[in-house]
């Protein structure tokens, strides 16, 4: 399943710099995931120093 990103992001952009497929993007208030291009990497939770980024 793809990754969401909770409401306990912080946007600090760390995630979107990461994600090798570009599937992140800043939303309203937070950023976002497209589940679509997502690959479930993980690369994105592992960067967050928030651990808002998790498999949903």
């Amino acid at each position: 399943m793809a990754y969401v990103i909770s409401d306990d992001c912080i946007s600090c952009g760390a995630c979107e710099a990461e994600c090798p497929v570009s599937a992140i993007s800043e939303g309203d208030g937070k950023y976002v995931i497209d589940a679509e291009t997502c690959i479930e990497c993980g690369a994105c939770a592992g960067v967050c120093p928030v651990g808002a980024p998790s498999a949903e």
